[in-house]
């Protein structure tokens, strides 16, 4: 192998931040995880909107303050037609405002179940002796980098921490907690293959080819 495969993952997290809170159906403390609509309330030139969110155990709803008593004329037209029409961008932007949550759980359990898009920027899989990977993750999410990398290149964890520990794995940034770390964007990771006998295997996986 004689090339430097470069390859942009995307990172996607399956399902938004999911907040902790007292349910009065459950008698505990539980997650609650958005339904993806909105409750809006319109009293004459105010607005009350809330994300609805549902107790994971029992179903019991929770209504997550998106506007409170704000005027209609003050609203961008286009966000209120989002809300009436429970928009599923407009319900995830704010699923995914980790700030705003926090405001309103001292809890958050943030998704370390992901979706990876793989895009080849140049090399070729079938001869890379150098892997170099950009780890994008736009939203929050709860991912160790070291379980993501075993699952994005098709390989046990333990021998992701063993290319990490001979010095063939290298993270930019390096950071102290190394593999351990929840995965940052622009991460990025190379991988030396030259020495690994299924590196071909291990290339086309990041790469996402057959």
């Amino acid at each position: 192998m004689s090339d430097r495969l470069s390859v942009l993952w995307t990172i996607v997290p399956l399902i938004a931040p999911q907040p902790w809170l007292p349910c009065s159906r459950c008698g505990e403390v539980t997650a609650f995880r958005s339904s993806g609509r909105f409750r809006i309330n319109a009293n004459g030139r105010r607005v009350d909107a809330w994300l609805v969110y549902r107790c994971t155990r029992c179903q019991k709803s929770w209504n997550r303050p998106v506007l409170e008593r704000r005027p209609v004329a003050s609203l961008d037209p286009g966000l209120l037609r989002a809300l009436t029409a429970n928009d599923p961008a407009e319900a995830r932007a704010v699923a995914f405002d980790l700030d705003g949550l926090r405001r309103r759980a001292e809890r958050v359990e943030l998704c370390s179940e992901v979706a990876i898009t793989r895009r080849p920027r140049s090399g070729v899989a079938a001869s890379a002796a150098i892997l170099a990977i950009e780890l994008v993750a736009p939203l929050p999410l709860g991912l160790r980098l070291d379980r993501l990398l075993a699952e994005g290149l098709g390989v046990p964890r333990g021998r992701v921490a063993a290319l990490h520990d001979a010095g063939r794995l290298l993270l930019e940034p390096a950071g102290k907690r190394g593999l351990r770390r929840p995965l940052r964007d622009r991460q990025g990771v190379t991988l030396d293959l030259a020495a690994e006998p299924d590196g071909a295997e291990i290339a086309r996986a990041a790469a996402g080819a057959a």
